[in-house]
């Protein structure tokens, strides 16, 4: 532990309290229906990266299972991306056939629905229906396209918000985090692999388990020994926000083929880099032994930045005991065999890590619906985890300022 001043961020934040927070936020299936309601169907959420639709036509079907809908984003003829509701104006069936994968991409440059066969452009429009002679006098293909849902983009990462009318736009949402973390290349880092499980826990249990340090020296002692401090620096609660910077052990001392996988990345989490690719806005103080920042942007996404290297966990709900976790990891391709193996042993140890991490939810989630603990009592470096659900309890009472 660093030795830092006794219960700074309580010092620092005095508005978030020091109380014991309740559980019940992570067991209750009331306050579940009331997260769906009053956040994931209004706020705005992060659904991909604009590389992953490159060209006119080319979509990504994402299910969310919290609203019961497939969001179908769209790259249109005129290079804009476009989310629309996967839902025929015919009788609703699906126009996109789902395959059962929690995402899926392909190129089309028409949307046909198996049914029916009506048939939509790839900005949403209805173009052509069977036996139109058929229908009423009072149908108009013009009032008929897909189904449209907010979307926007913000350093090429697409969010999308259910709401019919949005409150507020994705910038004014974004806010002062989408400023900390603008100007990062992370079209430059491309390279990427992916791991997404379905987890047996409210989707907050994910985030929090993902949202502080203190738990470094103990679950990673086998993937990453030594490495990492358990004191946060420089955290800034933005809005609905909240980062940190994550820093180096004064001691650590990697084992000696870590030790080479790092002098060979071009990209590493445990290495400081000669390449400097950071925006001025983190890491703000240049600190030597800063490592990565670590940021939640409300309500259920993580984005974690270093040299070289940017990585993702997303927790979906799928109901107040059941999450999708989605972890994503890019880098800058390798180009020598040397690299290549840096990469790999770098991919396993971020692996080992996950799995450390994921391996406590479960259990987490399962003891607290015992019900024999009411309250959690966090720790002064949980302060990211106290912001959390200061803000979550903000939409919940309806006091939010949107």
């Amino acid at each position: 532990m660093s030795a830092a001043e006794p219960r700074r961020w309580a010092k620092t934040y005095p508005w978030l309290g020091e109380d014991p927070i309740p559980t019940a936020p992570c067991t209750s299936r009331e306050i579940y229906l009331q997260e769906i309601d009053r956040v994931f169907t209004q706020v705005w959420l992060c659904l991909g990266r604009v590389e992953e639709l490159p060209s006119a036509g080319s979509y990504k079907l994402k299910r969310l299972e919290f609203a019961s809908t497939s969001v179908l984003l769209i790259r249109g003829k005129d290079g804009a991306i476009r989310a629309f509701h996967n839902t025929c104006s015919h009788r609703g069936n699906t126009v996109v056939a789902p395959s059962g994968d929690w995402d899926e991409f392909g190129q089309k440059g028409a949307f046909t629905c198996r049914f029916h066969a009506w048939t939509y452009n790839t900005h949403g429009e209805l173009m052509g229906i069977q036996d139109p002679q058929g229908m009423p006098p009072c149908f108009d293909k013009a009032d008929n396209g897909l189904t449209r849902i907010a979307c926007a983009t913000w350093e090429g990462f697409v969010f999308i918000n259910l709401a019919p009318e949005p409150a507020v736009g994705l910038d004014e949402f974004l806010g002062a985090m989408g400023d900390h973390f603008a100007g990062y290349p992370y079209d430059k880092l491309t390279h990427n692999f992916t791991y997404h499980t379905v987890l047996n826990c409210n989707w907050k249990v994910g985030v929090d388990a993902f949202a502080e340090a203190y738990h470094v020296t103990t679950i990673h002692a086998g993937s990453f020994p030594g490495t990492f401090s358990t004191g946060l620096q420089m955290v800034k609660l933005l809005g609905d926000h909240r980062t940190t910077a994550v820093c180096f052990d004064p001691g650590r001392e990697p084992p000696p083929v870590a030790r080479l996988a790092q002098s060979k990345a071009r990209g590493s989490l445990v290495n400081n880099l000669a390449t400097r690719s950071l925006p001025p806005t983190l890491n703000d103080e240049g600190r030597d032994d800063y490592a990565f920042e670590l940021s939640v942007f409300f309500p259920n996404w993580l984005l974690h930045v270093a040299e070289g290297i940017w990585f993702t966990h997303q927790f979906w709900p799928l109901g107040h005991d059941k999450c999708l976790w989605e972890g994503k990891y890019y880098v800058a391709e390798p180009r020598t065999h040397s690299e290549r193996w840096a990469l790999e042993h770098a991919i396993c140890l971020q692996r080992n890590a996950w799995l450390e991490d994921t391996g406590t939810m479960e259990d987490t989630d399962f003891a607290l619906r015992s019900g024999a603990k009411p309250v959690m009592q966090l720790h002064d470096e949980e302060v990211l985890v106290r912001h959390g659900y200061h803000v979550l309890d903000k939409y919940l009472s309806g006091t939010e300022d949107r």
